[in-house]
């Protein structure tokens, strides 16, 4: 089995160090070659971490000139996720890509064209993409257990405290939070439902600053809604995260959506799961069901990420999904387009 020859670009976005410790377990799958960090505050700040030790420091240089070198992980500071990624197409470089997707739409619906254009893939980081009890209620939805789908309610909150540095850099963002992280969820959304008629943003400001840190989107369909909410302000948000999806034959509710990072390989998942007519695995009522442990955050994604390059299976998201999540989060953002 061919294994591809990959680079991490960027150790700022806040999922980067994972990324390197996903691939570097994916060994089977992956020769990871170096990382580039070409800003030094990045690197003093993080660029000890234990997922970087023994993996060689490059320019972008190095890397792009490194023989055989296949695929780049694009782990910048959000502000530089598009721009790393260009630098990579105009390499013929296939990208595993961290979100989000710029605060413009022309320029990512370019980069998806070029991507497409040159046959490269494309792969973004949204993080429940692969989680197992998501994979489940999609399973459930394909197989009509639900029946018509008519909303879906999803929450990702978290709580941030009074990191003040934390907030400046989130509020440089027109979206604030729901920039950062509501992409994560309009992906399930979209997955679910296709591209919403309307989009309606409700983005507030909790505290004296510049910065949107709770907002609501309610994305309109021509049989559903769906509202997605996201912020940092909530004590304890991350075990409230959860997933609600309402059909005319039965719901399921998954919270949290996955377990802190230390658990994901020791405490399985579950989901509630209420049917109004019983079907070829359950009767009817309310069920808890056991999905099993998250093989990681990001390993089966990247799994599937080398697959596509070896050209065993196609990528399961098309170009245009990955440009309605982006259009519909730059909508729930306040972004005029």
């Amino acid at each position: 089995m061919r294994k591809i020859r990959i680079g991490q670009i960027g150790i700022g976005h806040n999922h980067a160090s994972e990324k390197m410790a996903a691939l570097r377990r994916l060994s089977e799958f992956y020769e990871v070659v170096g990382v580039v960090e070409e800003d030094d505050s990045w690197w003093s700040r993080r660029g000890g971490f234990p997922e970087y030790q023994e993996v060689p420091r490059l320019t972008a240089e190095e890397l792009f000139n490194t023989p055989g070198l296949e695929a780049v992980a694009v782990e910048t500071d959000g502000f530089e996720l598009l721009e790393t990624a260009r630098r990579c197409v105009d390499r013929n470089l296939s990208i595993h890509m961290d979100k989000p997707g710029g605060e413009k739409l022309e320029p990512f619906r370019d980069l998806l064209n070029e991507f497409r254009r040159k046959h490269l893939t494309i792969q973004l980081g949204y993080m429940y993409r692969n989680n197992p009890a998501i994979q489940y209620c999609l399973n459930a939805v394909r197989k009509g257990w639900l029946g018509e789908i008519f909303e879906v309610h999803a929450v990702m909150n978290r709580y941030d405290g009074h990191d003040e540095a934390y907030r400046r850099w989130l509020a440089q963002f027109q979206g604030g939070a729901v920039y950062i992280f509501a992409g994560h969820l309009i992906d399930l959304v979209v997955t679910l439902l296709g591209r919403p008629l309307r989009v309606t943003p409700y983005l507030t400001k909790t505290r004296d600053d510049n910065l949107y840190d709770t907002g609501v989107a309610v994305l309109e369909y021509p049989r559903a809604v769906a509202t997605v909410r996201t912020g940092v302000t909530e004590v304890d948000g991350m075990k409230h995260r959860r997933l609600i999806v309402c059909g005319t034959k039965g719901t399921i509710e998954i919270c949290p959506l996955e377990h802190p990072a230390d658990r994901y390989r020791l405490d399985p998942l579950h989901l509630r799961l209420t049917l109004l007519e019983g079907n070829e695995a359950f009767e009817a009522g309310t069920h808890i069901v056991d999905v099993g442990v998250m093989n990681g955050r990001y390993d089966n994604q990247l799994i599937e990420f080398a697959k596509i390059i070896r050209n065993e299976m196609e990528n399961p998201y098309s170009f245009p999904h990955e440009l309605i999540v982006q259009e519909t989060l730059l909508r729930a953002s306040g972004v005029q387009l």
